[in-house]
């Protein structure tokens, strides 16, 4: 008997055929949630600004999973870019069944010691990235009666961190867009839900890894008392991409060590 016939359940967690666009889909978080469904059989389109990095990462993908991986350049606060990402995805594969959110910045500091345009630049890639990829996969998934959006929020989407108000800003406004999409996409058969990680060890944290503020009030804040490991993201993922979260509308998943727990 086959593994799946033994755990019925697996199958929950297939995602063979489906495309998943993923922007910010070449490094970090977003390079492992494609690792991780293409583990499942997924194809997968990466969105990001640098196209080396991103042929790089499709090309790696496609050669350990057996999928198809392609690379898309463009930026998400781009509406013709995020227009185009659709419409090459629908000319390449002939269906959008997932799109992941996963393109961020973060822009640290005082607020009388940043500037408007840092502040308006984490605004216009967080949240405006954000609702421009969405709104461009939308027509399609619209049309199948099906699909799922995954947002990536934060922790900082939830509770505040002193210095950090452009990407608290950010990230809330993503969990309030997540949950007044998810209310209306719903009825069209799209799921729209959002993945809040902790602080896990990215490109994005390296440069505070090791100071003092990340050993007490970052790392020290969670239950595990450590950074999260970018593989351990890859399950919350694959279970909103999936069918196991057929049920799941608006929510905000928390894979944060127990940050938000304390």
């Amino acid at each position: 008997m086959a593994n799946d016939e033994k755990l019925p359940g697996i199958k929950l967690f297939d995602c063979s055929g489906k495309l998943a666009i993923i922007t910010g889909g070449s490094k970090g978080l977003g390079l492992a949630m494609g690792e991780g469904l293409a583990s499942a059989g997924a194809n997968l389109m990466l969105v990001n600004r640098n196209a080396e990095d991103g042929e790089k990462a499709a090309t790696k993908l496609t050669t350990d999973y057996g999928i198809k991986a392609i690379s898309f350049s463009g930026d998400v606060t781009s509406p013709a870019d995020m227009e185009d990402m659709a419409k090459e995805a629908m000319d390449t594969f002939g269906h959008i069944d997932i799109l992941i959110n996963s393109a961020g910045i973060n822009i640290r500091g005082a607020i009388d010691e940043l500037t408007a345009e840092e502040f308006k630049k984490v605004m216009d890639v967080n949240v405006n990235g954000t609702w421009l990829a969405s709104k461009a996969v939308t027509p399609a998934m619209k049309a199948a009666g099906n699909g799922r959006i995954i947002n990536l929020a934060s922790t900082l989407g939830l509770v505040g961190l002193a210095n950090r108000t452009p990407y608290t800003a950010s990230k809330g406004a993503v969990v309030q867009m997540t949950r007044a999409l998810g209310l209306e996409l719903a009825p069209h058969g799209i799921n729209v839900n959002a993945i809040c990680p902790g602080p896990f060890l990215t490109e994005m944290n390296i440069p505070i890894a090791g100071s003092e503020e990340a050993k007490n009030f970052i790392v020290g804040a969670t239950a595990l008392a450590r950074w999260g490991e970018l593989k351990e993201i890859q399950g919350a993922a694959l279970y909103l991409a999936s069918d196991a979260s057929t049920y799941m509308v608006g929510s905000m998943l928390t894979v944060d060590g127990g940050w938000t727990a304390k």
